[in-house]
């Protein structure tokens, strides 16, 4: 019988991987980090997968695990030292060069700038394609606060998005 289980489990995880990869690095804009907390989430999930398979959504158990994962990481004193003695230098792409870089740094950039919990919402509902109500259920909240959290969030990012919108048009 824990045969059966384990295979469900791998199952699970081939299937959600490279989805829940870029969730977690939406969240924290960090490659490696976002490793990190894929890796913890599916250590959880594994130690619970019996729970999580009785739960009504599991991705929405799976996507709330992850939240708390990555806040777990947040509120971490070590999460915000610096190893090096400088932090490295952006590369610049070349003018009129088209390599679709410039929009996913700046759409990091901007998710970056947001708050954890509009951040979190607007990663489960835009990037992750949940439901009003299943990010509600993933990170514990009422739909309401969802929502409003979500309208904050996307008011902001389009307020850092615009100017480079403009540039690129011009």
């Amino acid at each position: 019988m824990r045969a059966d289980k384990d295979r469900d489990y791998v199952e699970y995880v081939r299937v959600r991987l490279p989805r829940l990869h870029r969730m977690a690095y939406m969240l924290c804009s960090d490659a490696h980090q976002a490793d990190d907390i894929v890796q913890a989430t599916l250590t959880a999930l594994y130690v619970h997968w019996r729970r999580a398979t009785t739960a009504d959504n599991i991705d929405g158990y799976v996507h709330r695990i992850m939240v708390r994962r990555y806040l777990d990481e947040r509120r971490r004193r070590w999460s915000r030292v610096l190893l090096g003695d400088h932090v490295p230098e952006v590369a610049e792409a070349a003018p009129g060069a088209d390599n679709g870089y410039g929009d996913r740094d700046a759409l990091a950039t901007a998710l970056r700038k947001l708050p954890k919990g509009q951040r979190a919402v607007v990663v489960l509902r835009y990037f992750g394609d949940l439901t009003v109500e299943q990010t509600a259920e993933a990170l514990g909240c009422s739909t309401g606060n969802v929502k409003s959290q979500c309208a904050r969030g996307l008011a902001t990012l389009r307020a850092t998005m615009a100017p480079v919108a403009e540039r690129e048009r011009s």
